[in-house]
């Protein structure tokens, strides 16, 4: 395959105008290219969500590149300097919503695929591709369900690799090898509406609520480990009050998320949670949201192998991180024991003018074949 290759695939994903959670045709240009390398694919649908298994091979190990045609929306198309689903070619950057997430990892996977099948076809276990349209949106019916239809018939992950770009500053810097879980709370403090010129007849519920929020701010919820920060504990929004300057509100309402680690549950953040607004006396109820359980991969073989590849085709000794947001690989990772994250650089992921280095497709792609040759050759 040439250099050409990957970029020319890039490039017709990203003209796929694929917004979540519409796929656009992404997947089945896909099933195009893989279908002729011995690949058996299956077009997965859940309600509006399609999503792709692909798979070469019957035997294990099975190592999975796991990965979202969907794109989140381009915000004001006249803050673009070109059409976001016209890829461009400007000074060495490729330009368009999705070039960097993560339509540039789908490409390399596929490229990748395809050189390794060429050279090597009869590798030992198998390879396959999960593909959603769900990613960027609520994840009811992507990723999860596909996980599901797979243990029920018995399919065995052994390894998986998600394409999220996970590098900083140089390709390959950072791989990931788990994800914070995120636990949301939106918490409504009861206390009396009245007027400000008479407080004794009312309870005022934000003046109740704000020392219970400063002692939970201060709390040291875990301390982590070796592999995760410290959980912490965020408030994003807060809610009170008629508009009126002289009316004293009825409720308070405060939104706020913990990120957290494996060193921590939702169960034990909850309980203290609730213990602190107990012991300030409130009337309070809180509606839970969780909107994802940690995962964790430590060192082992796929780690090791795709740092390995790494290493030998760019030169940069990677990092292992926890950080970031949530990702599809806490599905996964329930079904599968190796999940690791790797791809492209991040720094213009759901910008305007999100852009890759075309210079950086082809060591994309060779990384992931290297990591294919480390784990399914003898």
């Amino acid at each position: 395959m040439s250099y050409s290759a990957v970029l020319e695939l890039t490039k017709s994903l990203i003209a796929r105008a694929s917004v979540t959670p519409v796929d656009a045709g992404c997947q089945q240009a896909l099933g195009e290219r893989l279908g002729p390398v011995g690949f058996a694919c299956e077009k997965l649908v859940f309600e509006d969500v399609s999503n792709l298994w692909a798979r070469r091979g019957q035997t294990g190990p099975l190592l999975v590149f796991a990965g979202h045609t969907d794109v989140v929306p381009t915000g004001p198309l006249d803050k673009w300097d070109s059409d976001p689903f016209v890829p461009t070619v400007r000074e060495g950057l490729l330009y368009g919503r999705g070039a960097a997430d993560m339509k540039s990892s789908i490409a390399a996977f596929v490229v990748a695929a395809e050189e390794f099948v060429a050279e090597h076809p009869d590798h030992k276990g198998s390879i396959a591709l999960l593909i959603t349209s769900d990613e960027e949106g609520p994840s009811v019916n992507g990723t999860v369900k596909v996980c599901n239809a797979l243990v029920k018939r018995g399919d065995k992950l052994d390894y998986c690799i998600v394409g999220e770009p996970t590098s900083a500053a140089r390709l390959g810097d950072t791989v990931k090898n788990g994800r914070r879980g995120s636990l949301s709370g939106r918490l409504t403090v009861k206390g009396k509406q009245g007027h400000v010129a008479y407080p004794h007849l009312a309870r005022n519920p934000i003046h109740l609520l704000a020392p219970a929020l400063a002692e939970l701010t201060g709390i040291e919820w875990d301390q982590g480990n070796e592999y995760f920060p410290a959980t912490t504990f965020q408030v994003s929004n807060l809610h009170s009050g008629t508009g009126a300057t002289n009316v004293i509100p009825g409720e308070a309402v405060a939104d706020f998320n913990f990120r957290f680690s494996t060193a921590s549950t939702p169960e034990t953040l909850t309980a203290r949670v609730v213990e602190v607004l107990e012991e300030h006396q409130l009337d309070f109820h809180i509606d839970w949201t969780l909107g994802g359980e940690p995962f964790l991969t430590p060192r082992g073989e796929l780690s090791a192998a795709i740092e390995q590849a790494i290493l030998e085709e760019t030169g940069v000794a990677t990092e292992l991180s926890t950080t970031g947001g949530t990702s599809d690989g806490r599905f996964i990772a329930k079904i599968c024991p190796q999940v690791i994250e790797f791809g492209p650089i991040n720094a213009s992921i759901h910008q305007v003018n999100e852009h890759i280095r075309v210079d950086s497709l082809e060591p994309l792609k060779n990384i992931y074949r290297r990591t294919l040759e480390n784990l399914l050759l003898d």
